[in-house]
């Protein structure tokens, strides 16, 4: 029976998310969606088999956006997803009302990234008063953006 409240008209052309990578796969360092939130593998262990049961793939990820840990277990056969990263870096103009002003590749200003409340976000503030010329690198992913570090533009 079809539901008529179904509407599969609409999709993005972008690319998704998250991708699916087999649990055995994954890697320390890498990255991985653990209860619903990117994350970066800091420790991985696998379990041997019992008598009928598959290795098991025991992942402590650490959310790349809020330092929060999670924890998940799954059978080293099936998928996980892997979020879809990208990093950027752009030139800091300006801090705003606790917003960052970045200049984009392509000479826009994009102006609507929060400063974090980290210390990165310390520092990035520390550095623009000292009227230093810095990088800011922002990771996107899962349709969540974050500036994580930060480097000095070399004159």
């Amino acid at each position: 029976m079809s539901d008529p409240d179904l509407d599969f008209t609409t999709g993005d052309a972008g690319a998704s998310s998250t991708y699916p990578q087999q649990c055995s796969a994954l890697r320390k360092n890498g990255f991985v969606v653990l209860k619903a939130r990117p994350c970066k593998i800091v420790e991985m262990s696998t379990s041997k088999t019992g008598k009928h049961g598959h290795a098991k793939v025991h992942m402590v990820g650490i959310d790349i956006f809020n330092g929060k840990k999670y924890e998940d277990i799954c059978p080293s056969t099936h998928n996980m997803d892997v979020p879809n990263i990208k990093r950027n870096d752009y030139q800091l103009l300006n801090i705003t009302d606790g917003f960052l002003s970045l200049l984009m590749d392509n000479g826009e200003v994009r102006e609507d990234l929060r400063l974090p409340d980290s210390d990165i976000g310390k520092e990035i503030e520390t550095r623009y008063e000292a009227g230093e010329d810095i990088l800011v690198s922002v990771l996107a992913a899962m349709g969540e953006e974050a500036a994580v570090a930060i480097k000095s533009i070399s004159k």
